[in-house]
């Protein structure tokens, strides 16, 4: 992990601060759900230090890398591997330890666990069990973006990482078109191109774009701009490629929430006739909007 840094001191914590924080409540038989930092080492909870430190064991999608960050805070404890292929497996055992009383503190090799990250079929593991979860938040990337991205709405959907395949992901992203709030992507650096032209052959060429990388490492790059200039911005330097990114998206403009509403309420007078197939057909004649986005439409409504 990279940390910025500078030529300032860094303040002392106050030792009443860390004596507080340590006479906190730590319960045991406790999964505790551990935000670790996205880049910077810094970007740490004294709480979540405190619980790294007292934990019977850490389970961590990747030993290694949890080890070394660990060893930068200089801590050791036992750990245990808990990532996508293993899950069931491990919600098992770690069920078991919580039931003799331990404290399990569960991460991700970076931000949130559970969110675009292994530990979702754990935590509902363990909640099934009747065992108690604790969240410590910390470091997300997907805020940090928002905060530093100046896109002016105030609701967000979170998509996460698209689909790889191409007929999917284009799929995905025109269902989408209408969404009137911001839309949030993970993406990775060898499908960043990809993804980013993707967008601009789907979505409007004048809305707002905000791609982030590399956030709170050394190389953090925050870049805004019409979308239609985005592929541009990208192949005009092979470094602003690198790095993991998170994508915003600037909602669908007015016209087009009306526009959607109206087709829904035609696709729902015709679906009371018609298939869904041909009742998407007919409503991409009469509005002029596209066909397979009309079908996607279809089949959510035919399903509620």
């Amino acid at each position: 992990m990279s940390t910025q840094s500078n030529n300032s001191p860094e303040p002392a914590l106050a030792l009443p601060l860390q004596e507080e924080i340590a006479r906190q409540m730590y319960p045991g038989a406790t999964l505790y759900v551990v935000a670790t930092p996205i880049g910077n080492v810094g970007d740490i909870s004294l709480r979540a230090l405190n619980v790294l430190a007292i934990a019977d064991a850490v389970a961590c999608e990747d030993t290694r890398n949890t080890a070394q960050l660990l060893t930068r805070y200089g801590i050791s404890r036992p750990l245990l591997a808990a990532h996508e292929h293993n899950e069931r497996e491990a919600a098992e055992k770690l069920i078991a330890r919580l039931q003799q009383g331990e404290r399990i503190a569960l991460v991700s090799d970076a931000g949130t666990p559970a969110v675009s990250d292994p530990g979702a079929r754990i935590v509902d593991a363990v909640r099934n069990a009747g065992l108690r979860v604790v969240p410590l938040p910390g470091a997300s990337a997907v805020l940090a973006a928002l905060a530093a991205g100046g896109l002016l709405n105030d609701r967000f959907h979170f998509i996460g990482f698209l689909p790889a395949k191409a007929r999917q992901r284009d799929t995905m992203l025109e269902s989408l078109r209408s969404e009137s709030s911001t839309l949030v992507f993970y993406e990775a650096p060898h499908r960043i191109v990809e993804t980013v032209t993707a967008l601009a052959a789907l979505f409007e060429p004048t809305r707002q774009i905000v791609l982030a990388r590399e956030l709170t490492k050394l190389f953090e790059e925050i870049h805004r701009c019409a979308l239609a200039d985005a592929p541009a911005w990208l192949a005009a330097d092979s470094h602003r490629q690198k790095g993991e990114f998170v994508l915003l998206l600037e909602g669908a403009p007015a016209a087009i929430e009306e526009s959607s509403a109206e087709a829904e309420r035609i696709l729902k007078i015709l679906l009371a006739e018609c298939p869904v197939k041909q009742a998407a057909a007919l409503a991409a004649q009469i509005t002029g909007q596209k066909k397979n986005a009309l079908y996607e439409l279809a089949l959510r409504l035919k399903e509620q």
